[in-house]
């Protein structure tokens, strides 16, 4: 079974799945353990490893120790950048910036990684990626030199999110971006799931375990956090999370 397939089952038996974002920049190796014993015990769905900055030069070995820990939880590289590839991981998230409008970011980056990929035969997702205004400026946006599709605007998402839709992408990841002030609204959510039958991701400034549950009800197929638990080392915060998503 394929990583996107596992999702796919999550997703049918779960009605929603719950993913955990590491960033290797923030979550160092030495806490590693600690993290992933907290979420196998919550029964976290799947890992997202990447961020909009790199500054360890020890990627490669970082996907290596997290899959020391992980059993059969599909670990999934969220590349911010064609220097976030490991043969170690499940799959990745071959992204596709397509709310922004500079082509390096739609196409140049992947023609530049697609051959890397390939060598190493890890396994690609297509994910059609789409940046949703936060409240504040937020580090993919200033990286990838984009405006984030406006939170008020409904129609616009959805035009988008239909066009992923017809271009054939497998996921489309909704983004408030990293430390996002406002997350994705869920009137949005709501739309883009009724327009397309492309699964969701949604991700960015969600704080709570309420807020995720909303957020499932709203459409969305897979939730997922970071920040907040980086902020926050109540370890009951996991199992709350994956509690309310899966129960909404």
């Amino acid at each position: 079974m394929t990583a996107f397939e596992k999702l796919l089952a999550i997703k049918s038996a779960k009605g929603a799945g719950y993913f955990v974002l590491l960033d290797p920049d923030k979550a160092h190796t030495e806490d590693l353990s600690a993290i992933l014993e907290q979420s196998f015990d919550a029964q976290v769905d799947a890992f997202l490893i990447g961020g909009s900055l790199l500054m360890t030069p020890d990627f490669d070995d970082y996907i290596k120790t997290i899959k020391k820990y992980t059993r059969d939880c599909p670990v999934i590289i969220f590349p911010g950048g064609v220097n976030q590839v490991s043969a170690h991981a499940d799959a990745i998230l071959f992204l596709s910036l397509l709310s922004g409008r500079n082509s390096h970011h739609i196409i140049g980056t992947q023609v530049m990684a697609a051959p890397i990929i390939h060598k190493l035969k890890l396994e690609a997702i297509s994910t059609a990626y789409l940046l949703v205004e936060s409240g504040k400026a937020t580090t993919a946006e200033f990286m990838s030199g984009t405006s984030p599709l406006p939170r008020h605007k409904t129609d616009i998402a959805v035009a988008h999110a239909l066009a992923a839709a017809y271009m054939g992408f497998k996921l489309i990841y909704l983004e408030g971006g990293s430390g996002a002030e406002h997350s994705v609204p869920e009137e949005m959510i709501f739309a883009i799931s009724q327009a397309v039958d492309v699964p969701l991701i949604v991700g960015g400034g969600i704080r709570t375990p309420e807020e995720a549950a909303k957020k499932v009800a709203a459409g969305a197929s897979f939730v997922v956090t970071g920040n907040i638990l980086e902020s926050n080392n109540d370890p009951r915060l996991i199992k709350e999370f994956a509690s309310a998503i899966h129960n909404s």
